[in-house]
């Protein structure tokens, strides 16, 4: 990967002559554009080249026939593997406790954050300038975002969960959460991962792909709605937005009306739910939003298990559940109820630096067009997750948080796979470069 561990260096800059792909949901492309970014990072014009002026001192980049747009934002990101299918004995019930001694032990700790590290970089130099993480080992993910706040080296913005919040034998247990199975025991978790710092809470509301062990576990609904209000009471008080995957009717409508900001995965959708999506009184800000992974259920579908890895419950369940997921974003795109973007990553078959393949089968198979599409990775993302004054745009007083593109990613979302530049807050990556796994790659061309 490119970059060292020093931060990139800032300065004032001008991206001169640039087509600018705005983000907005109808895909406005502003040709001859020039963008001026201040030294501490911040975005103080933009206009046409022939009408700004650049001032002096000011570094020109010349980027003529190239596209500047906002950075990625990935709602929903895992950071403890790199995508490539892991080996059975690995995911089978039997060794559950072995591996999560493994990551917990003292060795497991400080490879699990070399490798987060990695990860989040990767995301970064494939054009991912803000994550949010949806559970970790521990908090090895708020470490890395205060080492990155600290200047310490130029990564993305990271808004970090910790370990999510499940019920005993729940999904994610027992390696990528704390246990609870009561409200007051569910607020002392919240109030755990608050003690450690972290951005975000992520509760399993239902039963999950990777870790099912019967058809029909996926979606089951495992938190009651009195666990999840109590949980989400307690992150509302401190200002943090509540994550809840949730894959049935059941699962998303019981976290709802408990309160939850953002639906991971989703489900096909009734009228009640349409109107709690819309007014959820009991949500940070009155509205919820969806955050569908389609990239979590489609390679487990489309490839044989041979190539993937996973047993027949899993790929079942994966069957079962993309069919929702995907319900689920007609329902929503149908209803005007926010879309964001995540890509589920370190899954199998899920890698981070592929997060152009979420808003490549979101259009594909949602019927999203490529502008709505991007829209979600972009704009909604940042205002679902709190920060659209800050990022998801390319306007004056945001931060500069961009990708140059060599071709317009409207036209093809693998655009992505080889951008110009990075932008991190003003900090500039040229020629940013991640490893690839060509085989899976191939796969993922396959379908």
């Amino acid at each position: 990967m490119a970059g060292g561990t020093l931060p990139e260096s800032k300065s004032s800059f001008a991206l001169t002559n640039a087509s600018v792909v705005t983000g907005d949901p109808d895909g406005t492309v502003l040709p001859g554009t020039t963008v001026l970014v201040d030294a501490a990072g911040t975005i103080e014009q933009v206009g046409p080249s022939a009408e700004v002026s650049v001032p002096a001192g000011y570094r020109r980049i010349d980027v003529a026939g190239q596209y500047v747009l906002p950075g990625l934002i990935n709602a929903h990101a895992h950071l403890f593997a790199d995508g490539k299918p892991l080996p059975p004995i690995l995911t089978s019930e039997s060794m559950d406790t072995l591996v999560s001694f493994a990551f917990h032990s003292p060795p497991g700790k400080v490879l699990t954050k070399r490798r987060a590290k990695s990860n989040i970089l990767t995301q970064l130099h494939s054009g991912v300038t803000t994550l949010r993480s949806l559970g970790d080992v521990a908090y090895e993910v708020v470490a890395i975002r205060n080492e990155i706040e600290a200047g310490q080296y130029t990564g993305p913005r990271v808004l970090a969960s910790g370990p999510l919040l499940a019920v005993s034998g729940g999904h994610g247990t027992p390696t990528i959460a704390l246990v609870s199975d009561s409200p007051w025991a569910g607020r002392r978790n919240v109030r755990v991962n608050l003690r450690h710092g972290v951005d975000v809470i992520k509760i399993a509301a239902t039963g999950g792909v990777t870790d099912a062990r019967a058809i029909g576990e996926a979606g089951r609904p495992q938190m009651t709605e009195e666990e999840m209000a109590a949980i989400c009471d307690e992150a509302h008080k401190a200002g943090l937005i509540v994550g809840a995957h949730a894959e049935s009717e059941k699962g998303v409508k019981d976290a709802l009306r408990a309160g939850v900001d953002t639906i991971e995965h989703g489900s096909p959708m009734d009228a009640e739910m349409i109107e709690l999506f819309k007014d959820n009184p009991r949500s940070l800000r009155g509205f919820s939003a969806l955050i569908p992974t389609l990239m979590a259920a489609l390679p487990l579908v489309k490839l044989d298990k041979s190539i993937t890895g996973v047993n027949d419950f899993v790929r079942e369940n994966a069957r079962i559940i993309l069919d929702r997921i995907i319900r689920g974003v007609r329902d929503a795109a149908d209803n005007g109820i926010p879309i964001g973007m995540g890509t589920d990553s370190a899954l199998t078959y899920v890698t981070h630096y592929n997060t152009w393949r979420e808003m490549d089968y979101v259009a594909r198979y949602c019927g999203l067009s490529p502008a709505r599409a991007f829209h979600a990775a972009t704009q909604a993302n940042a205002r679902i997750l709190g920060l659209g004054t800050i990022t998801g745009s390319v306007e004056p007083g945001k931060a500069a948080d961009l990708v140059v593109l060599r071709a317009n990613p409207l036209d093809s979302f693998r655009a992505f796979t080889d951008p110009t530049m990075v932008i991190a807050r003003g900090a500039i990556i040229e020629n940013p470069a991640v490893q690839r796994f060509a085989e899976l790659d191939a796969h993922m061309d396959s379908f």
